[in-house]
């Protein structure tokens, strides 16, 4: 029973993260170690209108944890921490083709070899294998997110770190309420101290 609920729970985690890509980049020569504090700057002008007030809550809640998890305390903005955090999200509309299987069991197909249901030469008679399929093909549209987290040296005012994930946007507020600190977690993976 312990074995199967584990197995559950790790096929939701796996599924939550399932589509989300990930890049990363930072200055080689910057020593992450050395950053204790981080203060968000804000989301960029150019950040989607299609992200609600909750949605952006739970982001920046999502970051501070990853951050903390990391020995990198959020404190207020204008308070003096060492790096600047500045998040964006834009949100692109693409077409992607869905190809859908039926099958219905009752519909049976006769096959006869030699003859019309197997009368004649040949073998075969009586119902058939496995009844009837349908594959159905269509082009829908879908909404994919890419959210973006730059990090500054406050000191230097220069760029150390961005990394970004793109992730089809859940329709459903209680879907993205769960997906987003997975998808926040994937961008954090990337950052240079662990």
């Amino acid at each position: 029973m312990k074995n199967a609920l584990t197995l559950t729970i790790l096929a939701i985690l796996l599924g939550a993260c399932a589509g989300v890509k990930t890049t990363s980049d930072h200055d080689p020569t910057v020593d992450f170690s050395q950053f204790k504090t981080a203060e968000f700057y804000g989301w960029d002008k150019n950040t989607t209108e299609d992200l609600n007030t909750f949605d952006r809550k739970r982001i920046e809640e999502a970051f501070t944890e990853e951050f903390k998890k990391r020995n990198i305390e959020i404190v207020e903005k204008g308070s003096g921490g060492d790096l600047i955090v500045s998040l964006y999200l834009i949100n692109e509309e693409r077409t992607q083709t869905r190809t859908t299987t039926t099958h219905n069991p009752n519909i049976q197909v006769y096959v006869g070899f030699g003859g019309y249901y197997g009368y004649g030469p040949g073998w075969g008679y009586g119902p058939g294998w496995g009844g009837y399929s349908t594959t159905y093909i269509e082009d829908v549209d879908i909404n994919v997110g890419t959210l973006v987290c730059s990090v500054f040296d406050a000191g230097k005012k220069q760029l150390i770190w961005e990394s970004a994930a793109s992730k089809t946007i859940d329709e459903n507020p209680q879907l993205r309420r769960k997906s987003i600190p997975f998808v926040v977690r994937s961008i954090m993976r990337k950052y240079p101290k662990k």
